[in-house]
């Protein structure tokens, strides 16, 4: 029986060890990287429709499929709040989500609260799951994490004998992020059907069928759209990301590696049952835990026909929950087996020791020596990147469309959608992604891969052909080119194309929207080899 005020006591304390740690090992929080490059524009595209024209194509695909975009978009709107506290606050929910969903897991797993203290300061050690492209942690905001912290919660309730709260739970974690929950529910699921009398698993199973019937002639068009084969100009997007193709592309190495989990946790479960620890409940979880992996194997013919909702699936995934499963048992034969006479509370502070100092390290060593980081930064860095997005974003039109280096993200850390809230011909590294739910997409990208490929050494001329090509109005680079330069911000420079393309709508467009934002104090311009610049300074 749980005592909640105590309990709850140890949530609060270990959120706030687990949060610094597992921060400090993901090189500090950070607002506007890696897959926020698809959610910020997404949750920008509902706030402002007419923002994305061309873009939309791209974004809306993937967008579709979540609610958490329309969410934080409804909530920015209610109360005014922009995205940066927004998304540092739903970070620190999740952090305090996991940290329950662990605490709820250990309890019934674990004789001492020191192995749940364990447990938690194990799971700070952020890493990359083997061939997923996903971390067991991020260094900001993502749903996936979200999705998966609700689901430890679910997993911790049906421990409990919660199972149809436990249901409930893990149908929160899908909206949030539909796959990451999926696996949870497909896990909870089977756990739920386990527990439950005969009688009930016939009456269960029959309604789940029902459903599934009734969900597929609802959405029998997506179904439909979700059966395609891929074609190889559709596949060639993304034919980079090797987790996505795993009878191709995975090494023996690979597969025995990803095989580790699965077996620790039919080895501690067993070994569990004969000494007399494993409750009926936990029985149910380790055999949900072995039917995701169970969806992984039936899901690899799929795969291998490259079946389009077998591939957007990325049941490579499910290794996640399952090397969590197989975590907190190693703690367990750590701290508690009976494999020694030591008292078990001495053998677990001794480990939650040692993992302090090896996180605690290995946070120093990556947050301060290979990143330089600090340790939160709520919004997007300060750099020149960033005071040209801003200005693009209060100065041009929302359906201008620009020309930015194909890397940007590298160069510059933030997506040019994200900082400039802008069309942009070509992002390559989260365009990549997302084209895997879109073959329009796919085919989209590959052509602008095939033109922007050789931006760094293109002529004006060159550039002038790609800009009536894509109907491009702008080009951000740091060379210095003759076109007519609109803006600076240090080695940036923003040079306007629409007036080489289309003279005569360029003209228009000028006059109607003029490239300083309502309001705006006039700037002092200066004359150069180029045309006019835009200086920064006020008129006093």
């Amino acid at each position: 029986m749980l005592r909640w005020p105590p309990f709850l006591a140890l949530i609060l304390l270990l959120a706030l060890v687990f949060g610094l740690l597992v921060t400090a090992n993901s090189a500090g929080y950070r607002f506007g990287i890696s897959d926020q490059a698809f959610y910020i524009p997404a949750i920008d595209l509902w706030r402002w429709p007419d923002l994305f024209p061309r873009d939309r194509l791209l974004l809306e695909p993937q967008a579709r499929w979540t609610v958490i975009d329309e969410a934080l978009g409804w909530i920015c709107r209610a109360t005014g709040l922009s995205l940066e506290p927004l998304f540092l606050l739903a970070y620190a929910c999740t952090i305090v989500t996991f940290t329950a969903g662990v605490a709820l897991v250990g309890r019934p797993l674990f004789r001492s609260p020191w192995a749940i203290v364990c447990l938690t300061v194990a799971l700070s050690l952020r890493h990359r799951i083997p061939e997923t492209a996903a971390n067991t942690f991020e260094g900001y905001f993502h749903p996936r994490v979200l999705a998966f912290a609700i689901g430890l919660v679910g997993v911790g309730l049906l421990l409990h004998r919660q199972r149809a709260l436990a249901l409930a739970v893990s149908a929160l974690a899908v909206a949030v992020h539909p796959t990451t929950g999926g696996w949870f529910l497909v896990c909870l699921g089977a756990a739920a059907w386990v527990m439950a009398p005969v009688r009930t698993r016939w009456i269960a199973g029959i309604a789940g069928a029902a459903m599934l019937l009734l969900t597929a002639l609802a959405a029998r068009d997506e179904l439909a759209a979700g059966l395609t084969i891929m074609d190889p100009a559709w596949t060639a997007a993304f034919s980079n990301r090797d987790y996505v193709f795993p009878l191709s592309s995975w090494s023996v190495g690979t597969w025995l590696s990803l095989l580790v989990s699965p077996a620790i946790v039919v080895a501690a479960a067993l070994w569990r049952q004969r000494i007399g620890e494993c409750s009926p409940s936990e029985r149910a979880i380790a055999v949900g835990a072995l039917s995701l992996f169970g969806v992984f194997l039936l899901s690899l013919p799929f795969m291998a026909a490259r079946v389009a909702l077998a591939i957007q699936l990325q049941t490579s995934r499910v290794f996640w929950p399952i090397e969590f499963l197989a975590t907190a048992y190693m703690v367990w034969v750590v701290a508690e087996a009976p494999w020694t006479v030591k008292p078990v509370a001495a053998r677990a502070r001794i480990l939650v020791a040692v993992l302090l100092v090896a996180a605690a390290a290995r946070g120093f060593y990556v947050l301060r020596i290979e990143h330089d980081n600090p340790l939160v930064a709520v919004g997007l860095q300060r750099t020149e990147w960033q005071r040209l997005g801003r200005w693009i974003a209060a100065s041009t039109p929302r359906d201008a469309h620009f020309l930015v280096h194909p890397e940007h993200v590298y160069r510059y850390g933030s997506s040019f959608r994200v900082v400039a809230q802008r069309d942009v011909l070509l992002e390559a590294v989260k365009d990549r992604a997302m084209a895997l739910y879109s073959r329009d997409a796919a085919i989209r990208l590959e052509e602008r891969l095939q033109a922007a490929r050789d931006l760094a050494v293109l002529d004006e001329s060159r550039i002038t052909l790609l800009a009536r090509k894509f109907d491009l109005d702008y080009l951000v680079t740091e060379r210095e080119l003759d076109f007519r330069l609109v803006h600076r911000e240090g080695a940036l420079r923003l040079y306007r194309l629409a007036d080489v393309t289309r003279p005569a709508v360029a003209a228009g467009r000028r006059s109607r929207r003029p490239l300083r934002a309502p309001g705006q104090a006039a700037r002092i311009a200066q004359p150069s080899p180029q045309g006019l610049v835009l200086s920064g300074r006020r008129l006093d």
